[in-house]
């Protein structure tokens, strides 16, 4: 039993569904910016391993999202992210994934939203989409509350209903069998909707022009939810243990410069990584391959992230003293990690929707194309698999998730960055030569606390660039 002295107070909502596409975005948006009007600081949190809705929250709040999830991590580190993220933070709301029961496994809680709401005893919305139906919503809801014992359901919002009348037969007859309140309730002609989330929102996120669109969310959640009513769900949430020491320790003196491409075009990382990285005694060097910002002078290692490098190939290719930096610097031995759209910028060329080819780096002896249609999409077991990887020896495993649209055409045999395991079997990916390892998984350091560590030490045998 945890004494009082480590309990914390931590506002806080799940916001779940009963499946995709119900509108946990939207009415999560709005909620956000709803609550930021009425002066509330608030934290955003997504659960899963997604980046675009946590950079749509971290547009909103001005605050940087996180992501809570209990398959690349422990609960009890998944508990700690939490609880630093939320500090000083009035309100936290945590963006489910998918339906609330689904995760990694079919037949279980992990990896879902459910499991990190019973977690983190956070109230939760279900959102339902009430389309032609009445009295069976109330079957959905109770369905909901009891597929497994102890999940804090704690208020329902109802959406696309057919009109105001149709709102209220759902509400009563979900408050009679289900004993839980409806918050509140959207018809189809109400029309809040964010628009479809396509890669290419991002860098209009970064632009700061979904400002009209957040304001809009807003006053159509002040228009039909019961702000008052959340918020004191919200601030009813149990005091929590305060979770800490499993992830992050006592920081490292900073004794090593650490390059991190950070722009429109490369902006997928989890705060948790970089965090990491400092803790273990790395300084950050921010800087903007996009606006011709060449590798910063006294790096001693370089990260690329994931982002869109395709949305901006044309001024990627233009940037020709950029490219040749880095292509220097990688050529000399700079310990580099690039993941997904890094991987892309490092390669020989990347070809748009388009059809349109424009060169890009060229350290990876592949060329990358663009598709329609998703290439990848999932949870990866990420394993060492052979000794060109200085990140993760042979054998040893992190893990992590693959989200693009690109293939990549290898036009030379190398040797692979590592083995990993989807629900799609097992295969060899990306790219490693001893000191750089790129391929398309975005690697998640909270699950392996090594691959950071390894990282800063590979940084410190390395001389400073200039």
């Amino acid at each position: 039993m945890s004494d009082h002295r480590d309990l914390v107070a931590r506002p806080r909502l799940v916001i779940g569904g009963t499946g995709s596409g119900v509108g946990k975005t939207t009415f999560t948006l709005g909620l956000m910016a709803a609550f930021q009007r009425r002066g509330l600081n608030v934290q955003g949190f997504k659960v899963g391993p997604d980046y675009i809705d946590p950079t749509y929250h971290t547009a909103v709040t001005g605050r940087a999202s996180r992501n809570l999830d209990t398959w690349m991590t422990s609960c009890d580190v998944m508990k700690e992210i939490f609880l630093r993220g939320s500090a000083g933070a009035d309100l936290s709301i945590i963006e489910g994934v998918m339906g609330y029961y689904d995760g990694k496994d079919p037949l279980s809680n992990q990896g879902s939203t459910a499991e990190v709401s019973m977690e983190l005893e956070a109230p939760t919305l279900l959102i339902v989409n009430i389309g032609a139906m009445a009295r069976s919503a109330a079957a959905i809801v109770k369905g909901f509350q009891t597929l497994s014992e102890g999940v804090p359901v704690a208020g329902v919002i109802l959406n696309r209903a057919g009109s105001a009348g149709h709102i209220e037969l759902c509400r009563q007859a979900i408050e009679r069998e289900c004993g839980i309140p409806v918050l509140g309730g959207f018809t189809r002609m109400d029309g809040i909707e964010i628009p479809e989330r396509h890669l290419g929102l991002i860098p209009a996120v970064e632009r700061g022009e979904l400002a009209p669109l957040f304001r809009t969310l807003a006053d159509g959640i002040e228009a039909h939810l019961d702000l008052d009513a959340i918020l004191a769900l919200a601030q009813g949430a149990p005091l929590l243990p305060n979770a800490s020491g499993f992830l992050f320790g006592t920081p490292q003196p900073s004794s090593v410069k650490i390059a991190v491409a950070r722009d429109a075009a490369f902006n997928f990382y989890y705060p948790e990584n970089l965090e990491l990285l400092e803790q273990m005694g790395a300084q950050l060097l921010f800087f903007s391959p996009l606006a011709g910002e060449t590798l910063p002078q006294g790096a001693q290692a370089l990260y690329i992230g994931g982002g869109f490098p395709e949305e901006f190939a044309k001024e990627l290719a233009e940037r020709g003293d950029v490219r040749a930096s880095l292509r220097a610097a990688l050529a000399d031995g700079l310990p580099t990690l690039a993941e997904c759209g890094g991987y892309m910028y490092l390669c020989r060329s990347i070809t748009d929707r388009a059809g349109a080819a424009y060169e890009m780096v060229g350290v990876i002896p592949c060329d990358v194309k663009m598709q329609d249609r998703l290439a990848a999409l999932g949870y990866r077991d990420v394993q060492g698999s052979g000794e060109g990887n200085f990140l993760l020896p042979a054998g040893e495993q992190v893990r992590g998730h693959e989200f693009h649209y690109s293939t990549a055409t290898v036009r030379e045999e190398h040797p692979a960055a590592y083995r990993t395991k989807g629900l799609r079997g097992e295969k060899e990916e990306g790219y490693a030569n001893g000191t750089l390892v790129a391929g398309y998984t975005h690697l998640y350091f909270p699950s392996n606390k090594d691959v950071a560590r390894r990282f800063v030490e590979m940084a410190g045998r390395r001389r400073e660039w200039n």
